[in-house]
């Protein structure tokens, strides 16, 4: 059974932003002749590395809400210039809608069990991957989705 990682995408209102943001950063990375990675570096690194990358995913807080996933590639420990050990997580650029789960703030990242992330939109709830964020967000906050 893989194991998640979950994390607050701040500065960020919706699943949409986040896709265009992915998608800019990715363009600039062509542009520059970079490799074509979606990374997100991090302080820490996950001890345990090998369950994440048996079928895991980052699940991303927008919100407030667990609203989607990026399935993980892999997870590489660097030192940065001023000597700080830190993790570039490497995820594939597709997001993956999730059924909305409301979840409070935290720092950093936490593991997330199999058994606690939410299910895909596309097979929780059918016909929900074309209802509107907005609208998901707050049928799911009157209990409908």
């Amino acid at each position: 059974m893989p194991l998640h990682l979950i994390k607050l995408c701040v500065g960020v209102d919706s699943i949409r932003e986040l896709d265009e943001w992915i998608k800019e950063r990715m363009a600039q990375k062509k542009k520059k002749k970079e490799a074509i990675e979606h990374i997100h570096t991090t302080r820490m690194m996950p001890t345990q590395k090998d369950a994440l990358l048996d079928g895991g995913s980052l699940y991303w807080v927008i919100k407030g809400v667990v609203s989607c996933r990026q399935k993980l590639i892999d997870l590489r420990q660097f030192t940065d210039k001023e000597g700080v050990k830190r993790c570039r997580i490497v995820m594939d650029p597709k997001l993956i809608p999730v059924l909305p789960k409301p979840r409070s703030a935290f720092q950093g990242w936490r593991y997330l069990k199999a058994n606690e992330a939410p299910a895909d939109l596309a097979k929780g709830a059918k016909g929900a991957i074309s209802i509107p964020e907005g609208m998901r967000r707050e049928l799911n906050e009157l209990g409908l989705l």
